[in-house]
């Protein structure tokens, strides 16, 4: 996931909240967590520890999410996409409207 800064102090400090049973996960997201910078061109450049950690080798999709995004290894989203479709679309959306 890639927060920009407001949203990931918000972000923090839910997981920060989390009880003691949530601890490996609060040092999975917050013990991992990279502050990424843009070069000269508008690009993020993420370190090759995050992109091991996320799969990614080199042609990448980036979700908008609201208020973060994701950022993909793209062979992995269209796998996850294409499976996905296959199956029903989940009763959450049953009543929505579009």
């Amino acid at each position: 996931m890639v927060f920009p800064r407001n949203e990931w102090e918000k972000f923090r400090e839910r997981i920060a909240s989390l009880p003691m049973q949530a601890q490996w996960w609060k040092r999975i997201f917050l013990g991992n967590a990279m502050d990424v910078d843009m070069d000269g061109n508008g690009r993020v450049l993420v370190s090759p520890e995050l992109r091991m950690a996320a799969g990614i080798s080199k042609d990448t999709v980036l979700l908008g999410m609201g208020s973060y995004f994701e950022l993909w290894d793209a062979a992995t989203y269209a796998a996850q996409e294409a499976e996905q479709m296959k199956a029903e679309m989940p009763d959450v959306f049953r009543d929505f409207s579009f």
